[in-house]
């Protein structure tokens, strides 16, 4: 990745700043700028590089202390300052989400398909809903009820959450190719919600094609680069999830997601360097 700084995951709850949310936002910083310092952010730090993305102080401390509750920082002072380092389990997060959304593979037909088939027991039905918000995180979609499918590179992934959860005695994981006759585009389209997908990505494009415009000259503010590389990342690191890399084949021929992709790509590349230039200024 350009200049080596990664993010990935998901939080939500808190009051909105441009859409998006200052838990969002935090983790954000944590995933690009910490795990070069070992994981560690001073409080004044995050304070200062949230100012720049409009976050008030109070907000700030108040999510941080949220992302402490949930187990994903842990307070630390070093050489006397206070701040919070990144727990195992969110520098877990964040290492899976590095690949799904820095190294997300767009299938093709010929890759095949991964078939999640599983009976949780009554007796332990809150693990079927974990599984379950489990899957549909990782962008599965539903053939029916017990019967989830994928494209095929999700296999590693989806057997990790099976172990994780400790379901995987309740399911049977099957890879292989979609051999009924008909047309398979209609069979994605009921498995996945891809109204909901194309509008996401219309929105992406329709708040980034104009921030791409501003960059396409010789402009060099570190600090704007800054603001508009985080809120971009944040905004964007949910899209790979819903879609975890359909065939483009079997998806609409006018199908959106390409040029969201690329334009993703193209504002990292432009913005990564600049931005943690400016990050790193006041860390």
């Amino acid at each position: 990745m350009a200049c080596g700084y990664r993010v990935a995951v998901t939080v939500g709850g808190d009051a909105e700043y441009g859409g998006l949310q200052p838990r969002q936002l935090i983790v954000s910083l944590y995933g690009l700028y910490a795990r070069q310092r070992d994981g560690w952010l001073s409080i004044a730090s995050v304070v200062r590089l949230m100012a720049d993305l409009g976050v008030d102080g109070q907000a700030v401390r108040s999510s941080i202390s949220r992302l402490k509750r949930r187990g994903l920082l842990v307070p630390t002072k070093v050489d006397g300052a206070a701040g919070y380092t990144l727990s195992p389990v969110a520098e877990e997060i964040l290492a899976d989400g590095d690949v799904r959304i820095f190294g997300r593979r767009r299938a093709s037909v010929a890759d095949g398909w991964l078939l999640v088939v599983f009976s949780v027991p009554e007796s332990e039905r809150d693990k079927r809903h974990q599984l379950r918000s489990a899957l549909t995180r990782l962008g599965f979609g539903t053939v029916a009820p017990g019967v989830w499918v994928a494209p095929a590179h999700l296999e590693a992934e989806a057997n990790e959450v099976l172990a994780r959860l400790g379901v995987a005695e309740y399911a049977e994981v099957f890879q292989g190719r979609h051999v009924a006759p008909g047309d398979p585009r209609g069979n994605v389209a009921r498995w996945w919600d891809l109204e909901s997908l194309r509008q996401l990505y219309d929105t992406f494009l329709q708040r980034y094609q104009p921030v791409q415009q501003r960059w396409s000259g010789d402009a060099n503010d570190p600090a704007k680069a800054f603001a508009d590389y985080v809120q971009m990342l944040t905004e964007w690191r949910q899209l790979p999830y819903a879609d975890p890399g359909l065939p483009l084949e079997l998806l609409p021929a006018d199908w959106n997601g390409a040029e969201a992709e690329a334009l993703f790509g193209a504002l990292r590349e432009r913005l990564a360097c600049p931005a943690a230039e400016h990050a790193l200024r006041h860390l």
